[in-house]
C-alpha cells in the first residue's frame, strides 16, 4: 500500500510562511543561529505475548520548536498549537537567550536533494488484520519448533515522522522519515530452568518486507537458537581475559564506549576522555571508525539532520588516529570547524545536539576464524544486551546475551551472566585482531543522551580486545 495520509504541509494549512519567517528573523536578530522546526509524527505498536494481544497502541502528535542560539546559550520554546499566536509567544521565550545581541548569523546549510529512503507510510503499508495474523503465526510457528517453548513475545512497530525546517535566510527543507521494526523473543524451559533468546530488526522502509514469512521465520529460528544455547550455558568466569567480539550488533559496545566521547559538545566542554587529543593516536593501528548517516534505509540514517545540514559520511578515527568529532551547528561554530550533519533531536519538543547516526568500525584483512583460533584463554561474545558508560572517563559495563568460553583457540561451552568491563580509551589501544567480516546491526538501536532518544545504527567486524575485565559468577 502507498502512503494514503494527507501530507504534512504546515505552511499551506497552519502558518503563513511570510509571517512565520518574519517572526523567526525577529527571534534570531543579533543571535548566531536558530531555526523553526515543525514535526508531525504517527506511530503504531502491536505486542503479542502469551498467545494474546498484550498491547495495541496508536499515537499521533504535531508541533513546532523555535530556537535562538547566542554563543553557548540556547533559547528554545515549543508548542503543540500550530498557530501564529503560539509562534509569537515562543519567540518571546526563545529571544531571551539572545540578550543584547551582538552575534552574526552563521552561514546557512547548503541545500540538498539527498533522499536516502522512501516516503512510504509503514503504518498503512499493511492492514491491521494482516499485522495481527502475522503475530499469531509467529507465536504458533515458534511453539511448533520446540516443545520446550513456554512463552513467545512478538512486537510489530511502525512510525512516520514528517519534518519541515524553516531557516532565517528563508530556506525551507522537508523530510519524510519512515521506520519499521519487528522484535521476537522466546523463552524455553527444561528441567525447571528457563532461558530466553531474542532478535529484532528493521529500518527506514515499509513494513511488508518485515512481516513476510521469509523474513520473520529465520528470526524466530535465530531467537530459538539463542535460547537453546543458553539452556546449556555454564556460569561465566570472573577475571581479566582477552575477548573476541562478533561482527554486527556487538558494535553497540563501540557506540557506547567511544561514540559518545567523540561527540562535539563533550569535547568542547572538555568532559570527554578524548578531549584535546585531535591528531593523536587513540587506537591501535588498523582501527578506522566512521559515523555515516548516508546509508540507504538504515535505522540511523537521515537525509539531512534536524538543523537542515546534509548528513555525511564522517571519519572519526583513521588508522588509529583521532581525526574528527561529530558536530551540530552550535558546537562546530564554537570549535571553529564545519558541521558534520549530526545535529539531532528526539522531537519538536527538544533542541538539537550532536548525536551519532550509524557508527561503525571498518573491517581488516584477517579471517575471523583465525582471530578466534588465536584466543588462548578468554571469551567469545556474539550477543549483547544493555550497557552503561561514563562519558568523562569512557568506563563501560555491558552484559552478554550469547557468549562462549574459549581455551587454546577452541570454542567451548556457552557461558551465562558474563559482563564486560573496561574503558573505551584503553580498549581501543588493546585491539589486536580485526576481521574481514564487517557487518551492520539488523536495525534495532536506540541511543539516549540528556533525556532524548533517537534511532541509531552500529557495526563492526570480528575484533579481539586484550585484557578486558569479565564479571561472572564462576571464580
Amino acid at each position: 500500500m502507498s502512503n494514503t495520509s494527507t501530507p504534512f504541509r504546515p505552511f499551506e494549512t497552519q502558518f503563513d510562511e511570510a509571517e512565520a519567517l518574519k517572526t523567526l528573523q525577529g527571534t534570531v536578530a543579533g543571535a548566531d543561529d536558530g531555526e523553526m522546526f515543525l514535526e508531525r509524527r504517527r506511530s503504531e505498536a502491536l505486542v503479542f505475548d502469551d498467545s494474546r494481544v498484550k498491547n495495541a497502541s496508536y499515537n499521533a502528535s504535531e508541533g513546532f520548536g523555535l530556537r535562538a542560539v547566542h554563543g553557548e546559550t540556547t533559547g528554545y520554546a515549543h508548542s503543540t498549537q500550530m498557530t501564529q499566536s503560539a509562534l509569537k509567544r515562543a519567540a518571546d521565550t526563545a529571544r531571551l537567550a539572545v540578550g543584547v545581541g551582538g552575534g552574526t548569523l552563521a552561514e546557512a546549510p547548503q541545500p540538498t536533494n539527498q533522499r536516502l529512503y522512501t516516503d512510504i507510510d509503514p503504518i498503512s503499508d499493511a492492514e491491521f488484520s494482516v499485522k495481527l495474523d502475522t503475530l499469531k503465526e509467529i507465536d504458533a510457528y515458534a511453539r511448533a519448533l520446540d516443545k520446550r517453548v513456554v512463552q513467545v513475545s512478538a512486537t510489530i512497530a511502525a512510525s512516520l515522522q514528517e519534518v519541515e525546517i524553516l531557516r532565517p535566510e528563508g530556506t525551507r527543507v522537508r523530510d519524510v522519515r519512515p521506520m519499521a521494526r519487528l522484535n521476537i523473543s522466546v523463552i524455553v524451559e527444561q528441567d525447571g530452568r528457563r532461558e530466553s533468546g531474542g532478535v529484532g530488526g528493521g529500518g527506514r522502509h515499509g513494513l511488508l518486507q518485515l512481516i513476510a514469512p521469509e523474513s520473520w521465520k529465520p528470526k524466530v529460528s535465530e531467537a530459538m537458537r539463542v535460547a537453546l544455547v543458553n539452556l546449556d550455558a555454564e556460569p561465566a568466569p570472573a577475571g581479566q581475559f582477552d575477548v573476541v567480539l562478533g561482527p554486527g550488533w556487538p558494535g553497540i559496545l563501540l557506540h557506547e564506549a567511544i561514540g559518545h566521547g567523540l561527540e562535539g559538545d563533550f569535547n568542547r566542554k572538555k568532559t570527554s576522555a578524548f578531549a584535546g587529543l585531535m591528531g593523536q593516536r587513540i587506537a591501535a593501528k588498523g582501527v578506522t571508525v566512521l559515523d555515516d548517516g548516508t546509508i540507504p534505509d538504515r535505522r540511523g540514517s537521515i537525509s539531512f539532520d534536524d538543523e537542515g545540514t546534509q548528513s555525511g559520511k564522517n571519519t572519526l578515527i583513521d588508522d588509529g588516529i583521532l581525526v574528527g568529532y561529530m558536530q551540530d551547528r552550535q558546537n562546530a561554530r564554537l570549535m571553529g570547524v564545519a558541521p558534520t550533519g549530526n545535529g539531532r533531536r528526539e522531537s519538536y519538543a527538544h533542541a538539537p545536539m550532536p548525536r551519532m547516526t550509524n557508527t561503525y568500525m571498518l573491517g581488516g584483512e584477517t579471517d575471523p576464524n583465525d582471530i578466534v583460533a588465536d584466543l588462548k584463554d578468554g571469551i567469545y561474545a556474539v550477543g549483547f544486551g544493555g550497557g552503561q558508560v561514563d562519558i568523562t572517563n569512557g568506563k563501560f559495563v555491558f552484559s552478554c546475551t550469547e557468549a562462549y568460553r574459549v581455551q587454546n583457540g577452541i570454542v567451548g561451552a556457552p557461558v551465562k551472566g558474563a559482563t564486560l568491563i573496561g574503558d573505551g580509551a584503553t580498549a581501543l589501544k588493546h585491539i589486536r585482531g580485526i576481521g574481514n567480516d564487517m557487518a551492520l546491526d539488523p536495525g534495532m538501536g536506540n541511543c539516549g543522551k540528556a533525556g532524548q532518544w533517537v534511532p541509531v545504527g552500529v557495526g563492526q567486524p570480528t575484533l579481539m580486545i586484550g585484557g578486558l575485565t569479565v564479571g561472572g559468577s564462576k571464580i
